[in-house]
């Protein structure tokens, strides 16, 4: 496999400091595991909450939130990986915003959805 040109820049950094970033995007892919698995759980077992359509659009909600966070978990990962090397500053992340507004969010709809129900 072809090693990416930002692998080339600066120096290679601790192996420790590597690996936690790598721990740290694993724990990003579980996340967002975890929200694709309770999509298909709000899905497939949800038969008496609220209107089918508003739980089709939560469990959606849910599968797209969870590519958006794998997406942003690598990205996230190469910018550490990049910070790293050439020692700067690691970035910021939209990711627990973004993550916490939307979990809030959805689980607010179905929090309702069980006291109409």
């Amino acid at each position: 496999m072809r090693e990416p040109a930002w692998r080339q820049e600066g120096e290679e950094p601790d192996y420790r400091f590597s690996l936690a970033n790598e721990r740290t995007f694993l724990a990003w892919v579980r996340t967002a595991l975890a929200l694709l698995a309770g999509a298909v759980v709000l899905e497939q077992f949800s038969s008496q909450l609220g209107p089918h359509v508003v739980v089709v659009i939560l469990a959606v909600g849910l599968g797209v939130l969870s590519a958006v966070l794998s997406v942003i978990a690598y990205v996230r990962w190469r910018a550490n990986e990049i910070a790293m090397r050439n020692h700067r500053r690691l970035p910021t992340t939209v990711a627990i915003p973004l993550l916490s507004a939307a979990v809030l969010l959805i689980a607010a709809i179905v929090a309702v959805l069980f006291v109409v129900h």
